[in-house]
C-alpha cells in the first residue's frame, strides 16, 4: 500500500450531530520512552450525519460493529511513554483494517477504480473497506452509494489514518531501532475460541508467526496469561490488514494484534461499560507496564553490548 504524505497535525474531521469531530486522534506522551505504538482502529463512535441518513439501520443496530470502548481501555498508554492512535470514525463507515480498495461493486451505482479488489473473502462476507453489513449480518444501506462517496472516505480518512500510523512507527523505529505495534480490538463474547466451546478472554495474533518476532509474541502472551486471562494465539483471529501490512520483523517493525472478549467489560446489548471495565483496564495497565519493563531491559542490553 502506498500512503500519501501526511503531517500528524492535519487530521480530517467528521460532520456529526455534535458538530465537527476529528476523524481520529493521535494521543502523544510527553516524551516517547518506549518502542511501542498502540492503535485502536475499530472503536470509533462519532457517526457522520450523512452516513446515518444513508443507513437503513437504527441507532443501536448500526453500533454492532464497534470494538466497544477499546480506546478507553488503553487510554493510559501515553502516561507509560507510548503514543495511541485511536479512530473516532465508526468501523461501519470505514474499515481501515482492510486494503484501501476492498470494495463490493454491487454496493455502488457506477464503476469503481481499476485497483479495486472485489474478489477478497472479506468483500464477499460484506466486510470490505466500506462495509455492506454490521454484525449479525444486517445490511447497512437502503440504496446504492455513489463511487465518489467511496473515494471521499478512502482519500479523506483512510489514507491519512494509515499515513499517521506509518509515521508513528517510522519515528519509533528511528528513535529506538525497534518498533512494536499493538493493534487493539475486541471480539463478541459469543465467539467460541477454545477447545470444548470455551470462550477465550484474549486472542493474540501474529499472522501465524510472520508479523512479529516470537520472543515479543511470547512476552505478550505470557504476561497476559500470568495475570489470569485465558489467552489463545491466532485462532480465530490471526491479525488483519494492519498487522499484515506493518509487521516486518526483518527491518525491526513488529505487529501484534490483541482481541479482547467484550463480555469481560461491556454490556453488548446496551453499549455501555459493565462493572468489569475498571478491573480489566487495571489489568491491561499492569500488562503494558510489565511488557514495557521487559522491552526497556532488552534495549538497555543492546546499549551495553554496543559499548
Amino acid at each position: 500500500m502506498t500512503t500519501k504524505p501526511f503531517p500528524l497535525g492535519a487530521i480530517p474531521s467528521l460532520d456529526t450531530a455534535a458538530g465537527a469531530v476529528a476523524a481520529f486522534e493521535v494521543i502523544e506522551p510527553a516524551e516517547q520512552t518506549l518502542p511501542l505504538v498502540f492503535c485502536s482502529p475499530h472503536s470509533g463512535r462519532a457517526y457522520p450525519q450523512g452516513f446515518l441518513r444513508e443507513s437503513r439501520l437504527g441507532a443501536d443496530a448500526i453500533r454492532r460493529s464497534e470494538d466497544l470502548f477499546v480506546d478507553q481501555l488503553f487510554d493510559f498508554v501515553p502516561a507509560l511513554g507510548a503514543p495511541l492512535l485511536a479512530a473516532r470514525f465508526p468501523r461501519a463507515y470505514l474499515d481501515v483494517n482492510r486494503e484501501p480498495y476492498e470494495l463490493d461493486p454491487a454496493m455502488f451505482s457506477g464503476p469503481l477504480p481499476p485497483e479495486v479488489n472485489s474478489a477478497s473473502v472479506r468483500v464477499a462476507g460484506g466486510l470490505g473497506t466500506i462495509p455492506r453489513i454490521v454484525a449479525e449480518r444486517e445490511e447497512i444501506y437502503a440504496r446504492k452509494l455513489e463511487p465518489a462517496e467511496a473515494a471521499r472516505r478512502i482519500d479523506g480518512i483512510y489514507f491519512p489514518f494509515h499515513a499517521a500510523l506509518e509515521a508513528l512507527l517510522e519515528r519509533t523505529l528511528s528513535r529506538f531501532g525497534l518498533a512494536i505495534l499493538l493493534d487493539c480490538h475486541s471480539m463478541p463474547s459469543s465467539i467460541r475460541t477454545m477447545p470444548g466451546g470455551r470462550r477465550a478472554d484474549i486472542v493474540v495474533g501474529d499472522r501465524f508467526g510472520s508479523s512479529a518476532a516470537p520472543r515479543f509474541v511470547a512476552m505478550v502472551t505470557q504476561r497476559l496469561s500470568a495475570l489470569g486471562w485465558d489467552v489463545t494465539r491466532n485462532k480465530p483471529y490471526a491479525g488483519g490488514f494492519i498487522t499484515e501490512r506493518y509487521g516486518t520483523p526483518r527491518r525491526g517493525v513488529h505487529a501484534i494484534q490483541i482481541e479482547i472478549n467484550r463480555g469481560l467489560y461491556a454490556d453488548e446489548r446496551r453499549f455501555v461499560p459493565s462493572e468489569g471495565f475498571a478491573p480489566l483496564r487495571r489489568s491491561l495497565f499492569e500488562f503494558a507496564s510489565l511488557f514495557a519493563a521487559e522491552l526497556e531491559t532488552e534495549l538497555a542490553g543492546r546499549s551495553l553490548a554496543a559499548e
